[in-house]
Order: C-alpha cells, then structure tokens, then sequence
C-alpha cells in the first residue's frame, strides 16, 4: 500500500460582486488556483493565508476579514503524487482589487462557465468554482 504524500496550505475563497471566484496561475504552471500557500514553521492557518495574500496579490487582510470554511483534500495541481489538504477561508477584500505580485503570473475571476475553457486546479474546480 502506497503512502498519501500531503502538502498543507491555507487557501481563499475570494468573490467578486458577481460572484466570480477569484484565481491566481503561478509562474511557470499552467493551473489556476485559489490564491494562498504553504504554512512557514510554527505558523496558524489564517497567519500563512494573511501573509500569502500580501505576497501573492498585494492585499492586506485583517483576520476580522476572514471566516473559516473548514478543511478540504484534492489533487495537487501541481505536484502529481501529492494531496492538498487546505484549511480554507472565505475572504472579504473590501473593495480593494488584486493585482499580480510575487511569484504570481497571472490572475481571473472565473465562474463554472469558464472551467471548461481553463486548467482549474481540483480544489478550486471541486468545491469553490461558482
């Protein structure tokens, strides 16, 4: 029996005013994802997505702005072997519109239409996709 490889991260669910989620490609990947990322040592769940979304959309996020919406598992997009297991959170960014920093290629909200048109990956494609 094969052991599950996990990655842990904290991800965002983040929704326009016409409910289109929010999602981010990094560079040198092909999938778009929820914006968040991998926990430095010792840090909480919301800390690593507060940071990641600083660093990865230039928002500052207060944790009043978050509310958690559980732990989910998927595929890693990118990382072929490998399970995410994310602790998630909805986001409210208060009007204040992400822009491309980091390691972060490019950014788009999508919605169920545009799945078909764009590698989504399984986290966001499974549960998050409007």
């Amino acid at each position: 029996m094969t052991e599950t490889r996990e990655i842990r991260v904290s991800a965002a669910v983040i929704l326009d005013a016409e409910g289109r989620l929010l999602l981010v490609r990094k560079r040198g990947t092909t999938a778009f994802m929820q914006p968040g990322g991998k926990p430095e040592p010792g840090e909480a769940p919301a800390d690593t997505l507060i940071r990641e979304l600083h660093e990865e959309i230039g928002v500052l996020v207060a944790p009043a702005q978050l509310r958690a919406l559980g732990e989910y598992r998927a595929h890693a997009a990118n990382e072929p072997g490998f399970v995410v297991v994310a602790d998630v959170f909805a986001v409210d960014l208060a009007r204040r519109m992400p822009v491309v920093a980091a390691e972060i290629e490019e950014h788009r909200w999508a919605t169920t239409a545009d799945a078909d048109d764009l590698e989504i990956a399984p986290l966001a494609r499974e549960y998050f996709l409007p």
